[in-house]
């Protein structure tokens, strides 16, 4: 029983591969960002949530205006954030730049305000939020982006490193 508890201690776990680590990374940044827009809009900071787009649009039931509707609308945040996470993975992943975080999270911002707008019936138009919404609905995807792309960036050239790191060390014991 003891050997086979020490061959269990001396297993090591696989890695996870870069692309898990990201679509980790994004649903858990969905997560807590899409919390995060539910605190602005209970404190009247936003006079949009984020049951406002993915729940209030098609759905007029009760429920919705209810803590089940705000819990379901952060679990759909953090679904929709996998999809995000693997763009930036794809498009921006080794870009090293906290500024390309910042710029994908406007783009984001600039996608949901803007372009996709129309497709939300209760939303108001872009120029008929306040001021208050528009600066810390910005500020919130600025921060989301930077969550994503700094964190996926980071990730891909810390294993990038690892990697021709053991490349050296490894031609280093060959020699």
């Amino acid at each position: 029983m003891e050997n086979s508890e020490k061959l269990e201690q001396n297993k090591q776990e696989k890695p996870r591969s870069l692309v898990t680590r990201s679509l980790i990374t994004g649903f858990v940044g969905g997560l807590f960002w899409g919390a995060i827009g539910v605190v602005l809009y209970f404190f009247n900071f936003s006079e949009v949530s984020p049951k406002s787009y993915l729940i209030r649009s098609w759905v007029t039931a009760d429920w919705t205006d209810n803590w089940l509707g705000n819990i379901l609308s952060i679990v759909m945040v953090g679904v929709i954030s996998l999809l995000t996470s693997f763009i930036y993975f794809g498009l921006f992943k080794k870009i090293n730049s906290i500024w390309m975080g910042v710029g994908y999270g406007l783009i984001l911002w600039v996608l949901v305000f803007y372009i996709l707008q129309p497709i939300f019936p209760n939303i108001p138009d872009l120029l008929e939020l306040n001021r208050y919404t528009i600066v810390s609905t910005l500020c919130l995807f600025t921060l989301y982006g930077t969550f994503i792309g700094y964190s996926i960036s980071y990730d891909y050239h810390d294993n990038m490193r690892m990697t021709a790191e053991k490349k050296r060390k490894a031609a280093d014991n060959g020699d």
